[in-house]
């Protein structure tokens, strides 16, 4: 027991709930870690975890990093995250995501839920007939539907952005960008990179869907463990986290890291600073990739498509340019700056407000339609 509560101070969580259905085989944990801005909202991820202890990391740590991406980005939100122990190839169905959120619905809109790995628009709203407090359903229930298309535009702003800031341009016409995860934001990503001009160098695990990128994009395909030894300009992670560590920072070739994927440093303060010292443009992950964030939020007060996708656009390329001028005033870390920014955020508005107490209907107009 004390090593949950050593864990959950080490992150300043407000709380943690295990939910547990022997009927379904649910195992599943919520973390909530911030709610000073407002209810906590995140994704819900589906992964076959080594172990609960695993599991429980997960969740702490992507929480956590939900709370800065919610303050970073402007929204009236705290951070939240949701994993389910299993296979999400083999254990998904109806009954599965219906009792997870029963669980939801029992906390009474301090955690809004949303699709994540392994689970999708189809989970969601199945938890949906459970709860009300769920986002990135479908659009014919009201909701926005697949959020990745506003994640990858998110992120290909942020890479402009982050290029403006290191070469001066105000394009990626002719650039190399390496895109290391293929799946659905990855995949949008490199249609904007192609449409703009930039050559691909591609990897995935998936080889369907490097065939098929490198088909669709012209793109050149690598071996997972070549991308970090190629000659690109920019490094853009968009799969699973931690690629960014002390075996891989010392092969980049490149001068910037932009990419969609969460938690890309593997232990942040140590790599954020070996970029740093490399004279690699980093750009925080959970600010380039809000994108998903921004979507999924917008359906609270009503889905407006265009709105979402320009709020993420230029949100995003706006929040990282601070964030880089703030890195030189301060002479810290892209990393480290973007804490700064996203906890100034949160203090100041802890002076208007405590520990978040739901209103009669926390997902405003789009229950009231």
């Amino acid at each position: 027991m004390s090593f949950i509560f050593e864990q959950m101070g080490s992150r300043d969580h407000e709380e943690l709930i295990f939910c547990y259905d022997p009927e379904t085989g649910l195992k599943a944990i919520i973390a909530i870690h911030d709610t000073t801005i407002g209810p906590a909202l995140g994704g819900c991820r589906m992964w076959n975890y080594e172990s609960e202890e695993a599991a429980l990391k997960d969740a702490l740590r992507l929480s956590r990093g939900m709370s800065y991406k919610a303050s970073i980005a402007g929204l009236n939100l705290g951070g939240g995250k949701a994993v389910i122990i299993g296979d999400s190839k083999k254990d998904k169905n109806e009954m599965l995501f219906r009792s997870f959120g029963r669980f939801v619905q029992g906390l009474a809109g301090r955690y809004i839920t949303a699709e994540d790995v392994g689970t999708g628009v189809k989970a969601m709203g199945g938890e949906r007939m459970e709860t009300r407090y769920v986002t990135g359903i479908s659009r014919a229930l009201g909701g926005s539907g697949d959020p990745s298309p506003v994640t990858a535009l998110g992120t290909y702003s942020g890479m402009k952005a982050t290029v403006k800031k290191r070469i001066g341009k105000d394009t990626l016409f002719g650039l190399n960008i390496g895109v290391q995860g293929l799946g659905h934001v990855g995949y949008h990503l490199c249609r904007y990179l192609k449409k703009e001009g930039a050559n691909l160098f591609v990897s995935d695990i998936d080889q369907d869907l490097m065939k098929r990128v490198v088909k669709d994009f012209d793109a050149s395909a690598l071996d997972l463990e070549d991308i970090y030894d190629a000659d690109i300009d920019i490094y853009a992670p968009c799969a699973l986290g931690a690629t960014l560590n002390s075996e891989t920072i010392p092969r980049l070739k490149c001068s910037i890291v932009a990419g969609s994927a969460n938690n890309q440093l593997k232990k942040e303060s140590i790599h954020a600073q070996m970029l740093k010292d490399r004279d690699i443009l980093y750009a925080p992950d959970y600010a380039i990739n809000a994108g998903g964030l921004i979507n999924v939020a917008n359906e609270i007060d009503g889905y407006n498509r265009e709105r979402a996708f320009k709020q993420a656009e230029e949100g995003i390329y706006d929040t990282l340019l601070e964030i880089f001028d703030r890195s030189e005033e301060d002479n810290v870390t892209t990393h480290d700056a973007a804490l700064r920014v996203a906890k100034k955020r949160m203090k100041d508005l802890s002076k208007l407000k405590n520990i978040y107490l739901p209103k009669k209907n926390v997902m405003g107009k789009r229950d009231n339609n």
